[in-house]
């Protein structure tokens, strides 16, 4: 399934999310002082401690923005104010709502890369995002036979040079998107399972070793959030519909 770029549209202030229905978010993490403040006003104490570890202000602030909006967005789906959502985490660092915090049934997942953050947001169902800035220089053949599976490598191999950039990255992002989902990370390895690659392919599940009915479990979609990003979305079964919502990180706090 493949989401069009064009289909953005400019966020509700009170989004209805139906049973069924995915929601995926975009925001830009490059904002003023005063913004980034405010964020960092919203943010749990172990929150402010983790943004105070990183050495470059940049990912500070990029840090500190990404959730500073992912309170804010998740404030316009339950009854909470933004500094008041307390979140929990799985064994390998998924977050969820905190038990009795909102909405149970409510799932989320956060990526971001460049300056582009994206949020995805169902209900009742598992559900994995991921984002990447399109870089010429930073893969090889060697880094996708270390982490790719066969087939995958074989696929990337057979291509045009001018088209494996391209195929790099929504391998990648397809695959990081399904063990995000699961919950897993990168503790679930990415060799064992096989996506599409060919450019211009739908996202799907092909192969996956050892679970045979885990491939009809989950839909992959690909999503196109910028000229210079590549980005997937993994959901647990089959969504009825999926909004693309573009948000401006600063109108979430005038607005």
């Amino acid at each position: 399934m493949v989401v069009q770029q064009e289909l953005w549209v400019k966020s509700p202030e009170r989004p209805i999310l139906t049973t069924g229905e995915v929601h995926v978010w975009r925001a830009d993490m490059n904002q003023d002082r005063a913004t980034i403040n405010t964020y960092l006003k919203l943010l749990s104490p172990d929150e402010k401690e983790r943004a105070g570890k990183y050495y470059f202000q940049r990912d500070r602030e990029y840090f500190v923005v990404a959730r500073g909006v992912l309170r804010m967005i998740l404030s316009r789906y339950i009854d909470l104010s933004p500094e008041q959502i307390a979140f929990s985490f799985n064994p390998y660092g998924k977050p969820a709502l905190r038990q009795g915090v909102g909405d149970d049934l409510l799932r989320f997942n956060v990526a971001h890369s460049g300056t582009v953050a994206l949020y995805a947001f169902t209900r009742g169902r598992e559900i994995g995002i991921d984002i990447e800035y399109i870089q010429q220089n930073c893969w090889s053949l060697e880094l996708a036979e270390h982490f790719f599976s066969p087939t995958e490598v074989s696929m990337l191999s057979a291509l045009a040079p001018q088209s494996r950039t391209l195929a790099f990255f929504d391998c990648w992002t397809r695959k990081e998107a399904y063990i995000k989902a699961r919950g897993e990370g990168l503790s679930h390895p990415l060799n064992r399972f096989t996506v599409s690659v060919t450019p211009g392919q739908p996202a799907s599940r092909l192969t996956t070793d050892g679970e045979p009915r885990e491939a009809s479990r989950w839909t992959l979609m690909d999503l196109f959030p910028g000229r210079e990003y590549r980005a997937a979305l993994a959901v647990e079964g089959t969504p009825c519909g999926v909004r693309l919502l573009a948000v401006a990180a600063g109108s979430l706090i005038s607005g």
